[in-house]
């Protein structure tokens, strides 16, 4: 884990520090890709520079979120969902703009496998 996101989320004092820390621990472990750094005020991610995943910690809620997108600039729609989420973990905004929920660290642990298919398919499907 980057330490500059340690020391900002040490800074920062959320009640949900267990769970963020093992949304980071998952989204990372799932593809090599991935770096993190952070941006938007919160934990972000992204392959060569180009960001998709964004962890939403603020305000400092009983909740954590995921939002999955195809970074800052708005870009040409897809026609369909960019990945499919038989899991439903994912509400989706646009076709290209999803959001994942967590309320609790047992949720986080449930989703874990689902989560980690979609974190994939999204890195893999971004990059095309």
């Amino acid at each position: 884990m980057n330490a500059t996101v340690n020391h900002f989320l040490d800074a920062l004092n959320h009640p949900f520090r267990l769970e963020i820390d093992r949304l980071r621990s998952i989204i990372l472990a799932s593809s090599p890709l991935l770096s993190e750094n952070i941006k938007w005020n919160g934990p972000n991610y992204s392959v060569e520079d180009e960001d998709r995943i964004t962890m939403r910690v603020h305000p400092p809620k009983q909740q954590v979120q995921l939002i999955f997108h195809r970074g800052a600039k708005k870009q040409m729609q897809p026609q369909e969902r960019l990945i499919s989420d038989p899991s439903g973990i994912l509400v989706w905004k646009e076709n290209d703009r999803a959001i994942a929920t967590f309320q609790s660290l047992e949720a986080i642990e449930h989703a874990k496998n689902a989560l980690t298919t979609i974190i994939q398919s999204w890195i893999q499907a971004s990059q095309s």
